[in-house]
């Protein structure tokens, strides 16, 4: 049976699903591979609805996770959620944030050294060339040889220095259900989108009908959807994206407009050059013929004075040289 429950996509939907402790238990162990025994909401960072800033979701939970030999360990857990691709810039700001907060310091330490960190990414977009829909970025210790380095505990000196990461890309998912992570993440997956709002999924609830924890989560989806307040805060968020969709398109169009003047300042620019270019040429070639000039009069003043040395008056020196007597008076003259 088809049924519909509101897109977790969203911030509002996200934060009610994440504050049911259950679910958070469900998905925290399914994404760390191993069994949170106990789990505590710290703190929530919720987007402005505004259209001048833009804040990805975040919340930070400290679990208490049962590790393979038995023993139990705390834990802090950062996830954070965003649709924009340029919103990925703050995660080292807000992981920078945790390593200050004196909460997150272990207590046997007496504040000391940090919590281990595993910070988890929910992308509406992908990353890169990387086809799996979830990736593990683990932190690894090696000696100068490049050999691992194995320790019977961890060293909380070098635990605090460093942190884990998974990436979820959401947009990878698209019906892909091969293991129990994958499965739990399907009801994030952006093909099941029902067609007439993009606010709800359209889910088969068969897929899930012998899972009490998929079926817990459905439910609570469901009562989201019918959540006025969430709702509104839906609403809220599709105004903001709106908004910011819309301002990008203006800022493109104010690119494209700017980029076609600077062509044609640059087009214009080439032609003043391409003038000036020509100016200069004529320039240089009225000096050449100036030169050229001053050199036949200084030639032809040297010529007249060597035959008027010689004894030539100027009218034997203007026959000569076959120039007007007034030309050969004038040097004469001068």
């Amino acid at each position: 049976m088809m049924i519909y429950v509101a897109n977790p996509l969203y911030d509002a939907v996200f934060k009610y699903m994440m504050e049911d402790e259950r679910i958070a238990k469900t998905l925290l162990s399914a994404l760390l591979q191993k069994m949170v025994i106990a789990v505590e909401m710290r703190r929530h960072e919720y987007p402005n609805i505004s259209r001048d800033a833009i804040s990805m979701f975040r919340v930070d939970f400290a679990a208490t996770v049962l590790e393979d030999d038995g023993s139990k360990n705390l834990i802090l857990i950062e996830l954070q959620k965003t649709w924009l691709e340029t919103e990925t810039l703050r995660f080292r700001q807000y992981l920078a944030v945790q390593y200050n907060n004196k909460e997150n310091m272990r207590k046997e330490t007496k504040g000391k050294y940090a919590l281990p960190t595993v910070a988890v990414y929910l992308l509406g977009h992908n990353v890169g060339q990387f086809t799996e829909p979830v990736i593990y970025a683990r932190h690894k210790i090696y000696d100068y040889e490049g050999n691992e380095v194995h320790q019977e505990e961890p060293d909380p000196f070098v635990e605090s220095l460093q942190h884990d990461s998974i990436i979820v890309q959401i947009p990878r998912l698209r019906g892909r259900v091969n293991n129990r992570l994958e499965k739990i993440l399907s009801v994030f997956d952006q093909s099941q989108i029902y067609p007439d709002d993009q606010r709800m999924l359209e889910l088969d609830e068969n897929k899930y009908g012998d899972d009490a924890e998929m079926t817990h989560i459905l439910h609570r989806l469901q009562s989201a959807a019918a959540n006025p307040d969430i709702r509104n805060r839906m609403n809220a968020e599709d105004e903001f994206f709106q908004a910011l969709e819309d301002r990008d398109t203006t800022i493109m169009t104010q690119k494209k407009e700017l980029e076609k003047q600077k062509a044609a300042i640059k087009e214009k620019d080439a032609a003043i050059e391409e003038q000036k270019a020509a100016i200069e040429e004529k320039d240089a070639a009225l000096e050449e013929q100036k030169a050229s000039l001053e050199e036949k009069d200084a030639s032809l003043r040297a010529a007249v004075l060597a035959l008027s040395k010689s004894g030539m008056n100027a009218e034997m020196i203007a026959k000569t040289l076959n120039i007007g007597e007034e030309k050969i008076q004038e040097i004469l003259s001068n």
